[in-house]
C-alpha cells in the first residue's frame, strides 16, 4: 500500500480529466491527498508544478517530478502498481486502439460538447448536434469491437477507456438536459447506454463524479467568466 502522503493530486472535483485520475488512484487502492485548486487564482504550487500549462490535474509523487496530463498520470500510475487492476492492455495492438480512441475522445469528441455551448443559433447547434450524435455512434462501434461483448472496454471491469470516456458522463448529462437532445440512447447506442448506467454505479467512480448541481454551479461561473472576457 502506498502512504497517503507520498501521492498528492492537484485538481478540482469538478474537472472530467482530474476525476479520471481519481478513479484510477480507485481502482488501484492508492490512498491520496486531494489538494482543491481554485482556478481563477491558481496555487503557487499548480504554477510551479506544472509552469507549460498550468493546468490540473498534477500527480506528486515522492521524491520524483511532477506528473502532469490526465492521460500520462493515468499509464504513470498503471506502471508503478501493475500488479492491482491493470488499467491499460498489456497486448500492443490492444493498447494502441486504446490510444487511438482516448485521442478522439479528447481531441474531437468531448470539445463539441463546449463547441455546442457557444454556438449561437437554432442552426447552428443542431449542425452541432448532429456532430455529437455521429460521434456518439462511432464511440458505439468502438465499444462494441473493444468489449467483445463483456459489460466494459476493458472487458470484465474498468480499463483505459471506461475511465477516459466515463468521466465526461455526468457532463453528458448535463449537454443532453440543457440542449433538449440524446447523446447515449437505446436507439443508436443501446450497448453505451448499459455501460454508462454501470459505469455511474461502479464503486471506484460513484463517489467521485460531480452531481448535476455543482455542474450547474460551475457552468454559470463560466459564462459570467466569459462575459467578463468579453466585455
Amino acid at each position: 500500500m502506498t502512504n497517503k502522503s507520498e501521492i498528492k493530486l492537484l485538481g478540482t472535483a469538478i474537472s472530467p480529466f482530474v476525476n479520471r485520475v481519481q478513479f484510477v488512484l480507485n481502482l488501484k487502492s492508492i490512498e491520496y491527498e486531494f489538494f482543491e485548486e481554485n482556478l481563477a487564482c491558481k496555487s503557487e504550487l499548480l504554477l510551479t508544478s506544472n509552469p507549460i500549462y498550468k493546468k490540473v490535474p498534477v500527480l506528486l509523487h515522492a521524491k520524483k517530478s511532477p506528473i502532469c496530463e490526465s492521460l500520462v498520470i493515468i499509464e504513470f500510475l498503471d506502471e508503478i502498481r501493475p500488479d492491482v487492476h491493470q488499467v491499460l492492455s498489456s497486448n500492443p495492438v490492444e493498447r494502441a486502439d486504446n490510444r487511438f480512441w482516448a485521442n478522439y475522445i479528447d481531441n474531437k469528441f468531448f470539445p463539441l460538447y463546449g463547441e455546442l455551448s457557444l454556438t449561437l443559433g437554432k442552426d447552428g447547434k443542431e449542425a452541432i448536434k448532429e456532430r455529437i450524435v455521429e460521434g456518439s455512434m462511432l464511440l458505439e462501434g468502438a465499444f462494441v469491437k473493444l468489449s467483445n461483448g463483456k459489460a466494459y472496454f476493458g472487458g470484465d471491469d474498468l480499463g483505459y477507456l471506461d475511465v477516459v470516456l466515463g468521466c465526461f458522463l455526468a457532463w453528458t448529462k448535463f449537454v443532453e438536459k440543457n440542449n433538449k437532445f440524446k447523446i447515449f440512447d437505446e436507439g443508436r447506442t443501446p450497448r453505451l447506454m448499459e455501460w454508462a448506467k454501470r459505469i455511474l454505479s461502479h464503486k471506484a467512480v460513484k463517489d467521485v463524479i460531480p452531481g448535476n448541481e455543482a455542474i450547474v454551479n460551475f457552468y454559470i461561473v463560466l459564462q459570467k467568466y466569459r462575459q467578463a472576457m468579453a466585455t
